[in-house]
Formats: structure tokens, C-alpha cells, sequence
């Protein structure tokens, strides 16, 4: 299986769980030290050539986890360089490793890819995160279609997840109806359903996993909740 952006946070997580499962995990980051891939996904040729490392090794696939962070960076100050990098490892470079592996798909092989809930909902000042997680939450179901048969493929959409497993008490935790802040094994339990045939009619979705934080209506007045300006 393959892990982008798999040295730290979630997709450490993500490859750690399934390495302790027994599978053989191939992690690309632009991180160095470790012994995975070093390279940005950013880059055609990278892709490529992590590729060709994988099929030297292995003729077939079983799953993909495009879970690389794209640059954040808001309509102030995102050059459109920057912008375009940000679609590049949020959109382009998972779109470009699955149809590099698309032939060698395992039988039953699974397509995790990593998005946000921010797809749905923002803060001011993100638009190149926000563009880039929510193509690839479209890209996800495009796929599913066409790779119908042949893979399923789906995406998991993360709230506030803390890598550092620190707990919250206080408004942090109490604003979230599932009352604490996220961790990386919150996804990474997902990804190891998704992968698994307990999930063999699952395709095209996209799993939201935020502590209901997306489904909490708040209005000024609500709950203490007020509105302040500034």
C-alpha cells in the first residue's frame, strides 16, 4: 500500500496501523530522514519515479492513501504560483499517482483520499487549502465511476484533528458535540475500514469525521455564542 505525506501527522498514523497489521507500506514525503521516499509530489517526474521504485518491487497495488498537505494561503497574499502549487499536491498529484497505477490495482483494491471539512465550510485567508481539499472530496467520486470494478474509491474529510494527541478541556472540547478535539487514529481507524472488505459497498463517499462540528448551527445568542466584531 501507498501512504503520500506519510512521514508525520495523520498519514504516520495512517501507515503505522497498517504496517502493524502486516502490510508492506510505501510512505513519499518531502520530509527527510526515514526510510521512505523523499520527494514532492508536487513534481511529475517525483511521482514517477516513486512509482517505478514501487513496481520494481511489486506488481500490484492494494491501497492508495492520498493524504499529502497542500499549501494553505489566503486570497491576500497566495501568489498564483503558490495557488497553483497547492492544486498540484492536493489534486493533481493524487489524480496523476492513481492513473500511473491504475493497471496494477489489486483485486479489490481501495482509494483512500484525505480531504478536509473544509470542503464544506471555511475560515477567511485559506482559499489554496480550501480549493485543493474540496477537488479532491469532486475528484473522489469521479473516480469511483470511472475506476467502477476495479477499485473503490473515497474520501474522509478530518475536522480539527490534533497530531499531537493533546487533550482539550474547556470551550476547545465542549464546542464539539462529540465533546474533545480529533486524533490522528480517528482517521486512521476510518482508512483501515475503508481498505477493508467490511466496506466492499462503500464507493464515491465522501465520510466526514469532525465531531459533529459541521452540524452544529450556532447564531449569535445561542448557547453564550456572541458575535464580536472588530
Amino acid at each position: 500500500m501507498i501512504v503520500t505525506g506519510g512521514a508525520n501527522g495523520i498519514g504516520k498514523c495512517i501507515a503505522g496501523e497498517f504496517r502493524a497489521g502486516g502490510a508492506r507500506v510505501y510512505v513519499i514525503d518531502k520530509q527527510h530522514g526515514g526510510d521512505h521516499f523523499v520527494g514532492d509530489i508536487a513534481s511529475k517526474e517525483v511521482l514517477e519515479a516513486f512509482v517505478a521504485k514501487i513496481l520494481e518491487k511489486h506488481d500490484r497495488v492494494d491501497c492508495i492513501i492520498n493524504n499529502a498537505l497542500p499549501l494553505m494561503k489566503g486570497i491576500d497574499e497566495c501568489t498564483y504560483e503558490e495557488f497553483q502549487y497547492a492544486m498540484s499536491v492536493g489534486v493533481t498529484a493524487p489524480f496523476y499517482l492513481v492513473k500511473l497505477l491504475q493497471e496494477h490495482l489489486a483485486e479489490g483494491a481501495s482509494i483512500v483520499n484525505i480531504s478536509s471539512s473544509r470542503d464544506r465550510m471555511s475560515q477567511p485567508q485559506t482559499e489554496s487549502y480550501t480549493a485543493a481539499k474540496g477537488g479532491i472530496a469532486a475528484l473522489t467520486h469521479a473516480l469511483a465511476v470511472s475506476l467502477a470494478g476495479r477499485a473503490r474509491v473515497n474520501s474522509i474529510s478530518p475536522g480539527w484533528i490534533d497530531t499531537a494527541y493533546t487533550v482539550y478541556d474547556g470551550a476547545d472540547a465542549t464546542q464539539q458535540p462529540a465533546g474533545r478535539v480529533g486524533n490522528p487514529m480517528d482517521i486512521a481507524n476510518m482508512v483501515l475500514f475503508l481498505c477493508s472488505d467490511k466496506a466492499g459497498f462503500i464507493t464515491g463517499e465522501n465520510i466526514c469525521i469532525d465531531g459533529g462540528m459541521t452540524k452544529q448551527m450556532i447564531y449569535h445568542g445561542d448557547h453564550g455564542w456572541k458575535l464580536i466584531k472588530g
